[in-house]
């Protein structure tokens, strides 16, 4: 058989594909203090988020002439 008939045939060769086998999921484990830290890192990424949201919000009032002070 050629390769046409055995991709006829639904008979695919090893490696056929580029996909890779999925990798086995390994639980991380942590200190409680590491994960304390990075839990502080993220609520000081979304409180900066936070205000330059409220900043651009300002920014596009005046921007629309809407001058008025919250």
């Amino acid at each position: 058989m050629d390769m046409k008939e055995l991709f006829e045939n639904n008979c695919f060769p090893m490696g056929w594909s580029d996909e890779k086998a999925p990798e086995v999921y390994v639980p991380q484990r942590k200190e409680l203090s590491v994960l304390l830290a990075e839990l502080e890192e993220i609520k000081n990424h979304i409180e900066n988020i936070k205000a330059k949201q409220w900043h651009l919000e300002k920014l596009a009032m005046f921007h629309r002439g809407g001058l008025a002070a919250d």
